[in-house]
């Protein structure tokens, strides 16, 4: 492990080198690519000249075993010796951690669609709800929110809505998000106040830049529309609304947000590279599961994840068996603490994996 350290610290110093060169800084992608794996490297290097100051403070400090010490400065020694050594296992693994191999993804903007599912107007209320909380942790983590295409129901919710979200580590926040959101609650719709359960999708897709997938125009079917509101019907005269067919892969896309059909054109071919990148990616995924169980996160979309009870101001996370009594604080988009033990849940698998 330390040769490896030690390897990747000569590539980050080298880095350091290459961005400062006038020739790298005029030439935009190399600039961004250096900058990119530079920015990869930089906690695992950090950590690992933390490790090398603690070790050499930890070798001075057991050098000092061998002088006449009186009984103070015995036990001032030996608490050092014992803080050092507590400092270097923590380093350590911490390094194990930053050393597993990443999700190719996890720096992406993501694109998110949320469809109510079971339970008529209140699964579209809820999937609302979904919505607005992942826009709120959006606002928590500074992304920018885009919505690309959004049909909404008369009560105030969404049978689909699909949207942008910008931000660096926007994926690797939210992928494990990707799956069937169950609701527990009263209906605002039910006079007999009885709780009634409804589900809503999510699907968490990783924007696909233009190099990453090879789209041709000739496989792309372009038809356009008039934009509809809600109930089908037509809100302008203009033919603004697009539709992107991919005959390879039989995806659709539609989008009608924008009033011009240019920029609802590039909203849609956004997400129709996103879905055919998604596409492939778990096709790849399905073979490699059919040797090893795949992480925790990249399950089957029908899969149920997570169950919101709102009489009992819980949410219990069905994947690692996590609940937590704060619903009001979780709807409002304070994520983390699911974020950050689904995170641990894979960090444990990928190492077990390694291990075997």
């Amino acid at each position: 492990m330390l040769d490896r350290l030690q390897t990747l610290e000569d590539r980050y110093d080298k880095l350091n080198e290459l961005l400062s060169d006038p020739e790298i800084i005029s030439d935009t992608a190399k600039l961004r690519d250096y900058s990119k794996e530079q920015a990869g490297l930089e906690d695992v290097v950090q950590a690992y000249r933390e490790y090398k100051d603690v070790n050499t403070q930890l070798k001075d400090a057991k050098e000092m075993y061998d002088d006449k010490l009186d009984d103070d400065m015995y036990e001032m020694v030996k608490a050092e010796v014992a803080e050092l050594s507590e400092s270097k296992e923590e380093l350590e693994e911490k390094m194990r951690v930053l050393l597993l191999p990443k999700d190719p993804n996890d720096d992406k903007n993501v694109i998110m669609e949320i469809r109510g599912a079971a339970g008529g107007d209140e699964a579209a209320l809820f999937a609302g709800d979904l919505y607005r909380m992942y826009s709120r942790v959006a606002e928590k983590y500074g992304w920018k929110t885009e919505v690309i295409e959004a049909s909404s129901t008369g009560v105030g919710g969404y049978k689909e809505i699909i949207f942008m979200i910008n931000g660096t580590g926007a994926y690797s926040k939210l992928k494990y998000e990707n799956g069937a959101h169950r609701v527990q609650r009263v209906p605002e719709t039910e006079s007999g106040g009885r709780i009634h359960t409804s589900t809503a999708t999510v699907a968490v897709l990783p924007e696909a830049e233009e190099v990453e997938i090879d789209i041709h125009e000739k496989d792309i079917r372009v038809d356009t529309f008039a934009s509809s509101g809600p109930g089908g019907q037509s809100v302008n005269t203009t033919m603004s609304a697009v539709r992107l067919t991919h005959d390879p892969t039989g995806v659709v896309v539609s989008c009608q947000d924008e009033k011009s059909q240019i920029k609802n054109k590039e909203k849609a071919m956004k997400v129709l590279r996103a879905r055919v990148y998604d596409k492939f990616q778990r096709e790849v995924q399905a073979e490699y599961d059919e040797n090893r169980k795949s992480a925790v996160g990249t399950g089957d979309r029908s899969e149920r994840i997570r169950t919101y009870n709102f009489p009992q101001n819980r949410v219990t996370d069905h994947r690692i068996g996590l609940t937590i009594q704060k619903l009001d604080q979780i709807i409002e988009g304070n994520l983390d603490d699911f974020i950050d033990a689904l995170l641990m849940e894979e960090q444990t698998k990928k190492m077990e994996q390694i291990g075997e």
